[in-house]
C-alpha cells in the first residue's frame, strides 16, 4: 500500500469514475434573476454576511460575487461547524485572519453561536452607526449553506431582545419571479434601525473545476441528480481512502470493530429503510441505536476492505478497484439485495451519502487549507 502521506498524482475529481462527467452545470433560470437582484442590492448594503459551508470554506464561494463582496464590509460565517473537523477549522480561521478577513465558525441552529456573529456585525458597523439612521446587512451564499437557519435564529434572538415589538416584521424588498423565497428585509435593531436582508442561494452558471463541483454536490449545494449519487459516493470513498480514514475508525472503535470482523458476513441487522427523519415522528431509542449499529457496520466494512487492500493508493486503477470492493462490502453491510443491479448500487450510494451528511461518519473538512503564499477567496 502506498504511503498515505504522499500527495496523489491525480486530482480525485479527475479519476476514471468521472469519465463523461465533465463540467458540472446547474443554473436554474431563477438564479440569473436572483443574481441580478442581489448585485443591485449589494450596492446599498453597509455590511455583508457571507455564509459558507465550514466543510468547504473555498469551494462554497460564489466567485462571480467576490469582486463586489471584497469591496464591502464583510464577515465570513463558516456554518455547520459541527460537521467540520474542529482542528482543521481552527487552521482555516487562522488563514482568514492572516489575510485580514473577519471570519467566524458558527452553528446556525445555536443561539449562542449566532449571538457571537451578531456581536461581530455590530462591532463592524460601529463606525457608521453614529452617522446613519438606517443600516442594511445582507446575507448571501450558495444554496444549502444554512442561510435560512441563520435568519430564523436571528429572528428568535431579536424578538427576545426587543419585546416591545409585536413581531419581527417581514418587509418585502422586491419579489423575484420564479423564486419561492423573495429577497426580504427583517428589522433586527432600533436606533439606528438595522435590517438583515435575506437572499436566495445562487451558484455560478457552471463549475469548471470538477472536484469543486463534487464537493458542492456532496454537501448539498447541487442536487444529487445533477452529478449522480453513485459518482458522488465513489468520490467520497476516494477521499476517505486517500486520507486513511478507515484506519482511524479502527482506532476509535477498536474493540467493537474487531469483534464484528469475524461475524461480518453473518451479522443480521434490520434493513435501513430511510435514515432521514420522518415527518411528525421523532426517532425512538430503538431507531437511534439502529442507526448507530449501522454506522459501526459501515465503518467495519470499509475498515476491513481498506486493511486487506494490497494495492497502491496513489495508483488510479488500484484505488478504483478498492472503491469497487467497498461498494460490494457496503451493500452487504446495509443488507441491500440484488447484487448486480444498478438500482442496488444507487441505494447503497444514497444511504452512504446520507450517513455522511448527517455527520454519522465523523466531522470532515474537504477543502485543504492553502499555504501562506496563496490568497483565500
Amino acid at each position: 500500500m502506498g504511503a498515505l502521506g504522499k500527495v496523489m498524482k491525480k486530482a480525485l475529481g479527475d479519476m476514471g469514475f468521472n469519465r463523461g462527467g465533465g463540467i458540472i452545470n446547474w443554473f436554474p433560470g431563477h438564479m440569473a434573476t436572483a443574481t441580478r437582484a442581489i448585485r443591485d442590492r449589494l450596492k446599498l448594503a453597509d455590511l455583508v454576511i457571507e455564509v459558507r459551508d465550514a466543510r468547504i470554506p473555498l469551494s462554497s464561494v460564489n466567485e462571480d460575487l467576490q469582486p463586489v463582496l471584497s469591496s464591502k464590509r464583510r464577515v465570513i460565517a463558516l456554518n455547520k461547524k459541527d460537521l467540520a473537523n474542529p482542528n482543521i477549522m481552527q487552521k482555516w480561521i487562522q488563514c482568514f485572519d492572516s489575510h485580514k478577513q473577519d471570519c467566524l465558525s458558527i452553528n446556525a441552529h445555536s443561539k449562542t453561536s449566532v449571538k457571537k456573529l451578531l456581536e461581530l456585525v455590530e462591532l463592524k458597523l460601529k463606525e457608521v452607526i453614529s452617522r446613519e439612521p438606517t443600516l442594511l446587512v445582507m446575507v448571501v451564499g450558495v444554496p444549502n449553506v444554512g442561510k435560512s437557519a441563520l435568519i430564523n435564529s436571528i429572528h428568535q434572538i431579536t424578538s427576545a431582545r426587543f419585546p416591545v415589538q409585536e413581531k419581527i416584521k417581514r418587509a418585502t424588498v422586491g419579489p423575484l419571479p420564479g423564486v419561492t423565497q423573495d429577497i426580504a428585509g427583517y428589522k433586527i435593531a432600533h436606533q439606528p434601525s438595522i435590517y438583515v436582508l435575506d437572499t436566495p442561494g445562487i451558484l455560478v452558471p457552471s463549475i469548471p473545476d470538477i472536484e469543486t463541483g463534487l464537493k458542492l454536490a456532496l454537501t448539498g449545494a447541487v442536487k444529487d441528480s445533477v452529478v449522480g449519487e453513485e459518482r458522488l459516493a465513489q468520490y467520497l470513498l476516494a477521499v476517505l481512502n486517500s486520507r486513511g480514514t478507515p484506519l482511524h475508525w479502527r482506532n476509535l472503535n477498536n474493540r467493537r470493530l474487531e469483534g464484528l470482523r469475524a461475524e461480518f458476513k453473518e451479522t443480521k441487522e434490520k434493513t435501513l429503510r430511510d435514515l432521514l427523519p420522518k415527518r411528525r415522528k421523532l426517532p425512538t431509542e430503538s431507531d437511534i441505536w439502529h442507526i448507530e449499529d449501522l454506522v459501526t457496520q459501515v465503518q467495519c466494512a470499509l475498515y476491513i476492505t481498506f486493511a486487506e487492500f494490497e494495492g497502491n493508493l496513489e495508483d488510479e486503477s488500484d484505488l478504483e478497484s478498492l472503491i469497487e470492493e467497498q461498494f460490494v462490502a457496503l451493500q452487504k453491510a446495509m443488507k441491500i439485495p440484488h447484487k448486480a443491479s444498478d438500482e442496488a448500487r444507487i441505494m447503497v450510494a444514497k444511504k452512504f451519502l446520507t450517513l455522511f451528511r448527517m455527520g454519522k461518519l465523523g466531522p470532515f473538512t474537504l477543502d485543504d487549507v492553502p499555504d501562506s503564499h496563496n490568497p483565500v477567496a
